[in-house]
């Protein structure tokens, strides 16, 4: 029993350093995602005025649509912080109930802005008709793959949790969720402060 002891608290301390790497490391893959980012920012600030003749942001966004992409995606980030609340008291069902809340929000970002982009392809402002619109679909449609990434994340995190309960690779998984949603709403204020504001007003 004396032999097991120490062999039980060393097996605890390598898992603890093994999620805490593995949180590390996800720290600096969001910090290239935002280098990504800065990228993609910089070149539609940048191609903002490279129209060839075309449709402008004026011509082409609408502030209530946007403001509503917005509200649903910040919102979609409050129902996730009652999630991770819920997750820190140990309640499972709650978790999984505004996890699913929080993947219905999401959902309804993505709707939101295929939407957008069917309407514009529709009008004939595609990727290819100017150096602005490249740069718009770039920067807009990168954010919308991750959020459909972060979907699948929360889905599986879902599955895990409704399965394996929340034990510390779980809460490990779900911090590092939080951190990628979030990341994501940032990203979307600058996108809403730098494309669709300046472009309406």
């Amino acid at each position: 029993m004396s032999d097991a002891a120490p062999a039980l608290d060393a097996r605890a301390r390598e898992e603890a350093d093994n999620l805490e790497q593995r949180e590390f490391g996800f720290w600096l893959y969001l910090m290239s995602d935002a280098v990504i980012f800065a990228l993609l920012f910089m070149t539609y600030i940048v191609m903002v005025n490279g129209t060839a003749g075309g449709p402008t942001g004026k011509d082409l966004f609408s502030l209530s649509h946007a403001f509503a992409e917005t509200m649903v995606l910040l919102l979609s980030s409050v129902t996730f912080g009652f999630a991770w609340l819920a997750a820190r008291a140990d309640r499972k069902v709650q978790v999984i109930g505004w996890l699913l809340v929080t993947f219905v929000l999401g959902l309804g970002f993505v709707g939101l802005e295929i939407s957008e982009f069917t309407s514009m392809v529709a009008a004939g402002a595609d990727p290819g008709r100017s150096g602005f619109l490249s740069a718009f679909f770039a920067l807009v449609g990168t954010h919308g793959l991750h959020v459909s990434f972060g979907l699948l994340f929360i889905l599986v995190m879902t599955v895990q949790i409704a399965v394996r309960g929340l034990n510390a690779y779980a809460m490990s998984r779900l911090f590092r969720l939080g951190l990628f949603w979030h990341f994501l709403d940032i990203v979307w204020i600058g996108i809403f402060s730098v494309v669709y504001l300046p472009g309406i007003l």
